[in-house]
């Protein structure tokens, strides 16, 4: 089964210094037919104005993950973490049994692009964990990298749920397969460019739930990048 998620169908919130494209149910943007997806409860795509950003909230019994496509954004959480996340960064934050933190754009005057993504724990609780890594050499070397999983293979980012999050960068022309373990599920995030996704069409903002299929094609129609979400 394949399921599209268009770029323009996705919630939005505009509040002047953030701007956040929302593809499932989040504050006040609810659709029922868009809750999450398996273990992935969130994925906001934000763009943040310079000098503004999120204050000291709270967080639990979540892992989240930030993904940088533009900009810089400042990090700050109650762990002592004080960091700078720049463009082919992924940092995650396991909120465990609870954690502050604050997210401001670190350029004064121009934008920062960046995925905010939530997957539930496989249980509630736990110590707060942060892990932050560059893949930037990997994306522009490889056709597909592994970024997030479970057991922390491949030099990927620990996570505490069966859930490997795949990063592709491809050049016009490029072709990839994907093959998809019995009974897990995918959900493929367009970030940029023009994809053929085994015969459906997506474009920068759209995604594509695939369940109950063998593999995954990909041919790049020009210039693209996407996120890979293998769920059990």
């Amino acid at each position: 089964m394949i399921r599209i998620r268009k770029s323009d169908e996705r919630g939005l919130a505009d509040h002047g210094w953030l701007k956040s494209r929302h593809t499932f149910s989040f504050a006040d943007y609810y659709d029922p037919k868009f809750m999450g997806f398996r273990s992935l409860r969130v994925i906001n795509e934000d763009r943040i104005e310079g000098g503004t950003g999120f204050g000291s909230h709270p967080h639990r019994d979540m892992e989240i993950i930030s993904y940088v496509i533009q900009g810089a954004l400042a990090h700050k959480d109650s762990m002592g973490n004080q960091t700078l996340i720049r463009p082919g960064e992924v940092q995650r934050m396991s909120a465990g049994t609870g954690v502050v933190h604050s997210e401001y754009n670190a350029i004064p005057n121009g934008e920062t692009h960046f995925f905010q993504i939530w997957i539930l724990p496989q249980a509630p609780g736990g110590t707060p964990g942060y892990g932050q890594k560059s893949f930037e050499s990997e994306l522009n070397s490889k056709k597909l990298v592994l970024v997030v999983s479970q057991d922390g293979r491949d030099g990927s980012i620990s996570i505490k749920q069966d859930a490997d999050l795949y990063i592709s960068r491809l050049s016009s022309g490029d072709a990839l397969d994907f093959r998809v373990r019995p009974t897990r599920g995918l959900w493929l995030q367009v970030a940029y460019g023009h994809l053929n996704i085994n015969g459906e069409e997506l474009s920068t903002g759209d995604a594509l739930a695939f369940e109950a299929a063998e593999q995954l094609e990909a041919q790049a129609n020009e210039k693209s990048e996407f996120l890979l979400f293998d769920l059990a």
